[in-house]
Parts: C-alpha cells; sequence; structure tokens
C-alpha cells in the first residue's frame, strides 16, 4: 500500500481519510471483534483483510472516492470504516453505488456511523455527481437500518433480496435496500484534496 490518495472529508467531531498501512491492524481487529462478525457473517484472515485495505485504497485511487479510514478529532485515529464503493455485479442493485460502514464497537453509541455516513452521502451527490446511493443490510441488521433511517435514506421494499454470498439457512440472507437520491437534503461538508 502506499501513501494515501484521495480525498479527506472533516466533520464536526471526525475525519474520513484515505487508508494507509497504519489501519491494517485496527481494521483486522474491528472485522474478527465477535460483535461485527455477528452481522457479517465470518470472520476475515488477516491476509483477506489486509486485501480489503488494498481494495480501498484502489477503489479511491479509481474513482476519487471509496471507503474511508474513520479517526475521531483529537483523539482515536481509526474507530472504522465508512463510504462509498460500487454494488458488487452478484447482487440485485448491481451498478449502483453503496453507501456502507463499519465500526468497532468500543466506539458504537456515539452517533459516528450517522455523522461520516452523512458526510460520505454529500460528498457522492456534490462532489462526485451520484444521481442515487443505496445501502443494503440484513434484516437482523436494526442497528445499521437505524443508521440508514437517520441520515434520511428511504427503504425500498419491493428491493428487499437473498443474499447470494450467504447459506440459504442463514439468519444473515434476506437483506433491506434503503435508498437516497441527489436531491436527499443533507449538510455542507468540508473536503481536503
Amino acid at each position: 500500500m502506499s501513501g494515501p490518495t484521495g480525498p479527506r472529508i472533516v466533520t464536526e467531531r471526525l475525519v474520513l481519510r484515505p487508508f494507509t498501512d497504519v489501519d491494517r491492524t485496527p481494521l483486522a481487529e474491528m472485522d474478527t471483534h465477535p460483535l461485527v462478525v455477528e452481522t457479517m457473517g465470518s470472520s476475515p484472515s488477516r491476509v483477506e483483510s489486509d486485501a480489503l485495505a488494498d481494495r480501498y485504497v484502489d477503489e479511491m485511487a479509481l474513482e476519487g472516492w471509496g471507503r474511508w479510514a474513520v479517526g475521531v478529532k483529537g483523539g482515536e485515529p481509526f474507530v472504522g470504516m465508512v463510504g462509498l464503493r460500487r454494488v458488487d455485479a452478484a447482487l440485485p442493485c448491481a451498478g449502483g453505488v453503496e453507501v456502507g460502514w463499519r465500526l468497532h464497537p468500543d466506539h458504537w453509541g456515539h452517533g459516528y456511523a450517522t455523522e461520516a455516513a452523512t458526510a460520505s452521502l454529500g460528498f457522492g451527490f456534490d462532489e462526485s455527481g451520484l444521481a442515487e446511493i443505496v445501502a443494503f443490510t440484513a434484516t437482523v441488521n436494526t442497528r445499521s437500518q437505524a443508521v440508514m433511517e437517520r441520515i434520511g435514506m428511504v427503504r425500498d421494499l419491493d428491493a428487499d433480496f437473498d443474499h447470494p454470498g450467504l447459506p440459504e439457512d442463514s439468519p444473515l440472507r434476506r437483506h433491506v435496500v434503503y435508498r437516497a437520491v441527489a436531491s436527499h437534503p443533507r449538510p455542507t461538508v468540508a473536503v481536503e484534496r
């Protein structure tokens, strides 16, 4: 992984920045935390986690947006990951752009996911000219659904789907879909290039 390439977004309390090598260990620790694994379905190996960090860097360089490492201003340098990515071709909403987040459970309940996801939406619409952004999660992941609602996304009942990458008997297989469009109200974000 080379030096960071891509924009930084600064919110009231957070800094969203491109991933660097120092984020590899906290990313792997977050993604293997039992409460995080509970909503992901499996725990990635360190090699898989490092490959994910590399993908975040590559996507940021290619698109000019992607998944950002999230730190707290004057505090923890890494509390999680939030940002945009193209939807996987195997999923029903393929071709779209997804906003997603994952925070270490030590940092849940502070509104960081809401603040960072709102900034990501703003960047996608205002800086990148996206027309629509989707979000999806397992039906049992009510915490993420609450964030989707807090950031003003609207549930698309007709778009719910069974995730093809999960076993048929998995409680995580059924997914709900939320959408936001460019006219979506949001605060202005500070972008540093």
